[in-house]
């Protein structure tokens, strides 16, 4: 497999001390198989445990990785933001930092990439705890953006997505700072006529940390910033 000339891959964390070496060690080991020159970010949206301190530690042990802290938790979107807003390199992916996904998997991702502006993922069978609210929850996503925005995708907040320069920003700047982030990405990539690929990707269980999609705060600024897009698309401030 022919090496990407550069990569940039980041992980959002929020509260997930238990989660953050391993993943980021498995990045280490595979990120130079895949790209010949690439960096490591790590996002910390305000954690209060020990998260940032561990992602300090591996930043003084790998120059390639640095870290980029707020101050405060502002949401999942937020730490989107800020990890494309610090990438450096050309082609950027991003994977949740709760080790539900398998990172060996990123060769799905960088194979594709020649051939579209987004490669996004969508879990083949989904392992989450408490699974029947998290299934309920995505059909009604999937619902509420057909019905706003008129597209449709197999999994539209799978946490594991590719983008190039180029992509990243013909859709930004981006707006939200919750959870409907995807749906942003997504709903002006379908507006620029992006070409999007989707790949299955396995799924595990988390083990360490809580999940917060289903956090009714969450899912109510969700439905805010939802609207907010559709009225920005729909007046052509986008």
């Amino acid at each position: 497999m022919k090496k990407l000339p550069e990569l940039t891959i980041f992980f959002p964390f929020w509260n997930e001390e238990k989660n953050i070496a391993e993943i980021v060690h498995n990045a280490v080991d595979i990120i130079p198989t895949v790209a010949e020159k690439f960096e490591i970010l790590i996002v910390d949206d305000g954690s209060l445990d020990g998260t940032l301190r561990i992602a300090n530690e591996l930043a003084e042990k790998y120059p390639y990785i640095r870290v980029i802290s707020h101050n405060v938790n502002r949401g999942y979107g937020a730490a989107l933001k800020s990890g494309f807003e610090n990438a450096k390199y050309d082609y950027i992916i991003f994977t949740d930092g709760d080790l539900q996904f398998n990172l060996h998997e990123i060769t799905k991702f960088t194979e594709n990439i020649h051939k579209a502006d987004m490669v996004i993922g969508y879990r083949r069978k989904r392992k989450d705890n408490k699974i029947i609210k998290r299934l309920l929850l995505m059909n009604l996503l999937k619902i509420w953006d057909f019905v706003l925005f008129g597209f449709h995708f197999k999994d539209i907040d799978c946490g594991f997505k590719m983008f190039t320069r180029h992509a990243l920003e013909a859709i930004g700047p981006l707006r939200s700072e919750g959870a409907m982030v995807t749906t942003e990405i997504l709903a002006k990539a379908r507006k620029k006529k992006l070409k999007i690929i989707q790949v299955g990707v396995e799924h595990f269980p988390r083990v360490y940390g809580e999940q917060t999609g289903a956090n009714i705060f969450v899912v109510v600024r969700a439905i805010l910033e939802s609207m907010t897009l559709f009225m920005d698309i729909k007046s052509k401030r986008f």
